[in-house]
């Protein structure tokens, strides 16, 4: 009997990445791989990278550079580097890193099968950007039971060129799935046994999927036409741009019951000038009167927000524009990061503002956030939500979950991974509420 070969991904970055990580590892499946949980069990290493930060491609030579004294001691390990670094840089790591055997960008590796059967014996390169759908190419996926969330890609890249950003370099323009393969895909995860589905793409709510009536589907109707699926429980999606928020995906969150009350609308910066520059296409009147509208949809909704602070020639006056925004929007979550020159993008030839500055801004917003997530959960207390059991606790008898609102919940119960339970909250803690079952 053929003996398994054993496979070790690390996943850097969103999502995206990690669901691409999962259809890594099922395309290689049928060449003999299994995944395993350490890079010393491996026969082949691969490590699918993230380039939206900065030294995101000196974090990834840094830990290649982990791996020489496994390859010295295992001449027919394979090490392969995927993703948006690898799409950016592929013969570059070839260069700097000989040890590595092939390198895939994130729109080829439906063709990983093939590039590992010539990786050891030649360098394989794949960066393209093919004409064929990998998604069609890799539509079997192993019938294994799953747990009870699951992402799920629908959209991919970005033809909106904000100043800051690499996607349209890395990931390509936007391209959707057709609705019939999103449909097919997400029939298979509830049957094995996922319960929320959260749909990803670079800008999801531009997804416009060639649809069984010949005519593009906006994202609100895909959404109604998942929530027909029996037993998906919930519907997520992320990421957004304001500019996409049409009036029927505000409408959807009202009146589609497995829509959960939760959205990510990165905003970037609270101030006119800032927003021009980055070439957000919006500014701040749009987007707090989009947030109006969708809280009228939707009073009992979630928001969570993006923002960038020290982006070239953000003036103190510019901070504070974001602050008063972040203060008047009311966010229950937020990510928040100093500018990073990524090379090749508008931004990284403009004048800098000084490190320290970006720092105390970052670290003047954080805590702003900070209060405003406390403040949401603990008005979370009394209050009855739903959710979504997904694994044990750490405590004996507890469990742990998401609400509807994507607060961690951790519950004494015996229920199962899968089960929808209300549960009346009793506690805030800093990062998890605690409930009792009703």
């Amino acid at each position: 009997m053929t003996q398994p070969k054993k496979l070790f991904i690390k996943t850097y970055g969103c999502q995206m990445n990690v669901y691409d990580s999962e259809r890594m590892a099922e395309a290689l499946g049928p060449s003999g791989y299994v995944e395993v949980g350490s890079p010393e069990e491996a026969d082949m290493i691969l490590l699918n990278t993230c380039h939206i930060r900065e030294k995101a491609a000196e974090k990834v030579y840094s830990e290649l550079g982990r791996f020489k004294g496994l390859k010295a001691e295992k001449p027919d390990l394979k090490i392969g580097v995927a993703g948006c670094v690898a799409q950016a840089e592929g013969a570059e790591i070839m260069r700097r890193q000989p040890m590595v055997d092939l390198v895939v960008g994130p729109q080829s590796y439906h063709r990983l099968p093939e590039m590992e059967a010539r990786a050891g014996a030649e360098k394989v390169i794949d960066t393209d950007f093919p004409e064929e759908d990998k998604f069609e190419k890799l539509k079997t996926r192993p019938k294994a039971k799953r747990g009870p969330t699951a992402f799920l890609t629908v959209q991919e890249g970005c033809d909106k060129f904000c100043a800051f950003c690499v996607v349209p370099y890395t990931r390509g323009a936007e391209v959707s799935r057709p609705v019939d393969r999103v449909l097919t895909e997400a029939q298979d995860l509830v049957e094995r046994g996922v319960r929320e589905i959260t749909l990803l793409g670079q800008n999801v709510n531009a997804y416009h999927g060639a649809g069984p009536d010949g005519r593009d589907w906006t994202l609100a109707r895909l959404i109604r036409e998942l929530a027909e699926i029996d037993d998906l429980a919930r519907i997520r999606f992320t990421t957004s741009h304001p500019n996409d928020m049409d009036d029927d995906l505000i409408a959807a969150h009202g009146d589609c019951a497995k829509l959960m009350p939760y959205l990510h609308l990165p905003v970037q910066s609270g101030s006119d000038k800032i927003l021009k520059r980055m070439n957000r296409s919006h500014d701040r009147d749009s987007y707090l009167r989009l947030i109006d509208r969708i809280r009228a949809a939707r009073p009992d909704i979630l928001l969570s927000g993006d923002f960038i602070v020290g982006f070239p020639e953000e003036t103190d006056e510019d901070f504070r524009d974001t602050l008063r925004l972040i203060e008047e929007v009311n966010y229950g979550q937020a990510f928040s990061f100093k500018y990073s020159t990524r090379p090749g993008t508008p931004a990284a030839e403009r004048p800098q503002v000084p490190e320290d500055v970006k720092s105390d801004r970052l670290q003047e917003l954080q805590a702003l956030i900070t209060r405003q997530q406390r403040a949401v959960q603990d008005a979370m207390v009394g209050h009855e939500v739903g959710v979504l059991i997904e694994r044990p606790g750490r405590m004996a008898g507890q469990m742990v979950g998401k609400s509807d609102h994507l607060h961690a919940v951790h519950v004494q119960c015996d229920l199962a991974p899968g089960s929808l339970a209300r549960v009346r909250i009793v506690e805030s803690g800093p990062n998890s509420l605690a409930g009792e079952l009703i």
